[in-house]
């Protein structure tokens, strides 16, 4: 009887080792990949929009960018550049204030810890879903119902920060939900509030992660 030769033997003993290895070396689905910090962002503010739009729609009326009937042409137009200037003077003031106070110069490291780096795509989604968001629920759906007072308190409640050094922006989310309530009566819709509430969060965004704090000490 003739033996086989090794080549013959080889591919055989492979085959079989390779076919007794595949239970052992057989893969689990790799879990999905955790959400971004942009798909949070958006999904958050997007449900805070739908709640607005069904409280609209409970008080018979669904139309939240404009307050209570129809604005004038001017209005339209002039609520986002009153909005504008409105949330550049914010800005402005708050620069004043990190550059004098040290609470400031606190509260502005307080929030570089608890933001961390953040992007430009992220800083401009955070801040247009937020003011979008929080406009159409506060302003849009809330203040018609409640009052403009009622809105500002419970604007104020969501800006509520992990310690007492946080009671400044507590304190002055309750005086912008005045402004930006005052701003949405006075113009009749929302884009004042919409314009200004976005201007003071991108820019507000962008100093407090691009200016460490001895920068912004000095």
């Amino acid at each position: 009887m003739q033996l086989p030769e090794d080549d013959e033997v080889a591919p055989v003993k492979i085959a079989g080792f390779a076919h007794s290895m595949a239970p052992v070396m057989s893969y689990s689905e790799s879990p999905p990949p955790p959400l971004s910090r942009a798909s949070l962002v958006i999904g958050l503010y997007g449900a805070m929009g739908i709640v607005a739009f069904v409280v609209a729609a409970g008080r018979g009326d669904p139309d939240l960018y404009r307050l209570g009937g129809s604005p004038e042409t001017w209005q339209l137009g002039a609520g986002p550049l009153l909005g504008l200037a409105l949330g550049l003077g914010v800005v402005g003031l708050t620069r004043l204030a990190t550059k004098h106070f040290q609470w400031a110069r606190e509260l502005h490291a307080s929030f570089r810890d608890l933001l961390g780096p953040l992007s430009s795509r992220e800083m401009v989604i955070l801040a247009l879903a937020s003011s979008v968001g929080e406009e159409l629920l506060f302003r849009g759906a809330l203040m018609p119902w409640f009052g403009v007072w009622f809105q500002a308190l419970v604007f104020a409640l969501l800006h509520v920060g992990p310690g007492r050094r946080f009671l400044v922006w507590t304190a002055s989310a309750f005086v912008l939900g005045l402004a930006f309530g005052a701003l949405a009566k006075w113009t009749g819709n929302l884009g004042g509030p919409i314009a200004a509430h976005f201007v003071i969060n991108f820019l507000n965004l962008r100093y407090i992660v691009g200016v460490p704090m001895r920068a912004a000490a000095a």
